[in-house]
């Protein structure tokens, strides 16, 4: 099957913040109500495939636009994804663990805002958001590691002008797509600051809990029964090997002045305050535990960022200041900052399309407001679900209209680059096929999969 990362590769590759929902799908049911049997349909050195997982990303994709997809397609698709993992674990290739977290915090963000509200997750899974987050984590990690196999194989890719200009023109008349209405939304972020004595009061958690370890308690248990980072508490705070640049600033710094067994002072980073023991440290690579925990960031003060934003907007509807200079001078969400406020569209530009893939609270404030317009200081929660306010600038509105170069060179010029990566990925898929271990299932031989056509 040649094209494949093109054709039906979205859901399990490509586009994975934006598009990896199909984890989440209901569970498989069989005629009658029960669960159907899962077992093992194909296996990719250590990685397996299950027919539950199968089943879910085939019903999935048919519900998010690819009603044409088959098995033997999604199958195939998820063999390449296991394929990336294997290589990603010879090749080293590791995605942060907080980032892991980050991005599980996100998705269950979309769910409880899809089935409106975690009442009525209960109902569709029998399970609390913890619970899903608990059993999702390992298959939201998988495919984070293998997108980050992707780019690692595709990372010198680039395209020029002419390139964009032939893909587009190549397009018939009759195929261009049609682009619903879009937005430039401008925001400007202020995080609450946690005051002296929230930081104090932590610290001294830790201290204690570091003084009850030199008495000889056990740090694993002691991490899964206080760690605040679900993703190690469970594993006695273990992050596992990790090389040297991976971690923040604060906390590597601070592990890799330790020996093996050491218990490091509370370092405090972005994340929180954590206490660290280094286990093992091999070459570039290192092995530490640690203890998170984090101020009560739903108890912070907020009036001080309300009261800075206000002026701020003052400021700005004076004409004393631009909104763009005040957003890279003073706002605390780095991918907007670095755009003058504009908040960045997957494909790299600034316009977001007006529908329901736009973030329901930015949704229906914008229908609020007005071309031009700022909106009052708003309450605010950042993507590492730290207590924040932040002004929303409504800059343009562009109506729906047929894609132009003109108009939506961005979008164009990031669909030409996917198409230039998903044929260097099938180049490399063809080649790297043979150099692992692949086993599929007899009931899907009349697949072919993973056959060159």
């Amino acid at each position: 099957m040649k094209n494949r990362f093109r054709k039906y590769g979205r859901c399990l590759t490509f586009g994975l913040a934006a598009a990896g929902w199909c984890l989440f799908s209901s569970p498989v049911r069989a005629q009658g109500g029960g669960i159907n049997i899962d077992k093992i349909v194909a296996k990719v050195d250590n990685y397996i495939v299950l027919k539950s997982e199968l089943e879910a990303n085939y019903l999935s994709m048919q519900a998010n636009g690819q009603p044409g997809i088959t098995r033997c397609q999604v199958l195939e698709s998820l063999l390449i994804n296991k394929l990336l993992l294997a290589k990603a674990e010879i090749d080293s290739v590791v995605v942060e663990e907080k980032l892991v977290d980050s991005q599980l915090e996100r998705r269950m963000q979309y769910m409880l805002q899809q089935f409106g509200g975690e009442e009525e997750l209960i109902k569709a899974y029998g399970k609390t958001p913890d619970q899903l987050k608990t059993e999702l984590r390992k298959s939201v990690k998988e495919q984070m590691v293998a997108q980050n196999m992707q780019e690692t194989i595709t990372k010198n890719v680039k395209i020029t002008p002419r390139e964009v200009k032939r893909f587009f023109g190549e397009i018939p008349k009759d195929s261009i797509p049609y682009l619903a209405t879009e937005v430039e939304i401008g925001q400007i972020v202020k995080v609450a600051q946690v005051s002296k004595e929230q930081k104090a009061a932590v610290r001294a958690r830790l201290n204690e809990i570091r003084q009850r370890i030199q008495k000889g308690e056990d740090f694993a248990e002691l991490a899964k029964n206080n760690s605040e980072d679900p993703g190690s508490a469970k594993n006695g705070g273990n992050l596992g090997w990790t090389k040297r640049g991976l971690m923040v600033a604060d906390f590597e710094a601070a592990a890799m002045k330790l020996k093996p067994g050491d218990l490091s002072e509370v370092v405090e980073s972005d994340y929180g305050f954590h206490l660290i023991q280094l286990i093992e440290k091999r070459g570039s690579e290192y092995n530490a535990r640690h203890i998170l925990l984090r101020p009560n960031y739903n108890e912070l003060d907020l009036s001080g960022v309300t009261n800075f934003l206000d002026s701020l907007r003052n400021l700005v509807l004076l004409d004393s200041l631009t909104f763009e200079k005040a957003a890279k001078e003073y706002s605390e969400d780095k991918p907007s900052a670095a755009n003058g406020g504009l908040i960045p569209a997957e494909d790299g530009g600034t316009k977001l399309a007006l529908d329901a893939s736009m973030d329901n609270a930015l949704f229906f404030i914008i229908d609020t407001m007005t071309v031009g317009s700022i909106a009052k200081p708003i309450s605010y929660r950042t993507a590492d679900e730290k207590s924040a306010m932040r002004i929303l600038y409504y800059k343009t509105k562009v109506p729906p209209h047929y894609a132009s170069l003109r108009d939506d060179y961005q979008k164009i010029y990031a669909v030409t680059l996917n198409q230039k990566k998903a044929r260097l990925l099938d180049e490399w898929f063809d080649k790297t096929k043979s150099e692992v271990y692949i086993d599929v299932d007899g009931e899907y031989s009349d697949c072919n999969v993973l056959k060159t056509q």
